[in-house]
């Protein structure tokens, strides 16, 4: 029996091979982690879909792999549930529909044909639609498959076929309008640099493939403009400095993060349009009324950027603990491809490390993102007197295509005064 690799999620269809956790003659149990695989952003330990000794392994660390590919062949044990779950689903059936019974004899010799491969895969239900729109819709070379019906029982009715059609006819009008707007992408050159002198060369990571993907389309998609700001945090790392003991005794370092969250969903409540996503498809801005912030965390692989989820509804003890969970388990490469997705708006904080301000690029398919720098003592003037402050610089990154400058400005006044005027009673436990 071969175990091969199930589909890993939305959109994900392949990743590379870091860790194989069993050998050559082993007795795995059903469910048993066998391997660990890397993809978007994520290592994700991958199960055994049946039980058995290892008869042969097909993969090692660093291979690629894709959905539907081998990667252990099994001796003894039980077939997998899918492969039950297919040899019953032969049994006898009377079916009335004409062009069921028709789906049903082409499943059937499907699974005829997983099973000389003792695949694990299991085979999908035939979609529901009446005789004269499967009439219709071979005519129309439609696969019904991927049409989601809305009527009773997930069936399919013209309506919905209608839709489908609609969106096909965009996104062919999208690829051709991408293809004459779009210049070509020039073909990458190779350039023998040791011919000038000695090199190192490092090969790219998964991961850093998928930061450059990503970073490469958000710059090119994303019409993007920086609005520069200074904060004051004197009074934030008073406070800090007030409350770090108690919170060191609930197990929890405290830091600046923390009130910034707290600050920056206070305004994101004034300035809705922030945070949103343009949907490119419906032609439409699309304003959350959650607020789950992405943290970016600088990890040896490369910027990972964890989700924490429902910011207003955590008090600053909650936040502070969460902060250091996610971005221990981004460093150590156990953050889930799930705490990766779903941010509204993003913040990236390099006060840290040190330099001032920067232009971040935009997470998309979020809109805005904030950037700190590291505070510095500088002399500023105060009801007419010049007073040493805490100056942290900010950059707000944004998608001109939904926010203006005139928002973009009132929204980070409006994030400074959240930030210097913060309440002592947030932070209070």
């Amino acid at each position: 029996m071969d175990v091969k690799l199930p589909r890993l999620g939305e959109s994900a269809d392949s990743g590379v091979v870091v860790n194989v956790f069993v050998k050559e003659g082993d007795t795995i149990v059903r469910d048993q982690a066998i391997l660990e695989l890397e993809n978007e952003k994520a290592v994700a330990s991958i199960p055994s879909s049946a039980a058995g000794v290892v008869a042969k392994i097909y993969v090692k660390p660093g291979d690629k792999v894709s959905v539907g590919q081998r990667l252990l062949a099994l001796s003894g044990g039980e077939p997998a549930p899918a492969v039950k779950a297919a040899q019953a689903s032969r049994r006898p059936t009377t079916i009335e529909d004409e062009d069921d019974q028709s789906s049903l004899r082409f499943a059937s010799a499907r699974d005829e044909e997983e099973d000389e491969q003792v695949s694990t895969v299991a085979r999908v239900a035939a979609p529901i639609a009446s005789p004269s729109l499967r009439k219709l819709a071979r005519e129309l070379g439609i696969d019904l498959s991927r049409v989601r019906g809305s009527e009773a029982g997930g069936r399919i009715g013209i309506g919905d076929v209608r839709a489908y059609i609609a969106r096909l006819q965009k996104a062919a009008e999208r690829a051709r309008t991408a293809a004459t707007a779009a210049p070509a992408k020039p073909v990458a050159e190779q350039i023998d640099f040791s011919q000038w002198g000695a090199v190192t060369k490092k090969p790219v990571t998964p991961l850093r493939q998928v930061i450059a993907r990503r970073l490469s389309e958000s710059w090119t998609t994303i019409p993007h403009v920086t609005q520069f700001d200074d904060a004051d945090f004197t009074q934030l790392n008073a406070l800090r400095k007030k409350f770090a003991a108690a919170y060191e005794k609930k197990g929890v370092k405290l830091t600046l993060t923390p009130f910034v969250l707290k600050a920056l969903v206070e305004t994101l409540k004034k300035h809705p349009v922030l945070n949103s996503s343009f949907d490119e498809v419906a032609n439409e801005i699309v304003i959350k009324e959650y607020f789950h912030i992405g943290i970016a965390v600088d990890t040896e692989q490369g910027l990972i950027v964890p989700v924490i989820r429902d910011v207003d509804k955590k008090t600053m003890l909650e936040l502070a603990k969460e902060l250091e969970q996610l971005a221990q388990k981004a460093r150590d490469r156990k953050v889930t491809a799930e705490e990766l997705k779903g941010g509204t708006f993003t913040i990236s904080n390099q006060g840290a490390i040190g330099g001032a301000h920067f232009t971040p690029i935009v997470n998309k398919p979020q809109v805005a993102i904030l950037g700190l720098g590291r505070g510095a003592m500088k002399s500023v003037v105060r009801d007419g007197k010049v007073e040493v402050r805490m100056m942290t610089p900010l950059g707000l990154s944004y998608d001109h295509r939904v926010i203006d400058g005139g928002e973009a400005a009132r929204f980070i006044v409006d994030l400074v005064k959240a930030m210097e005027n913060f309440s002592e009673d947030a932070v209070r436990i």
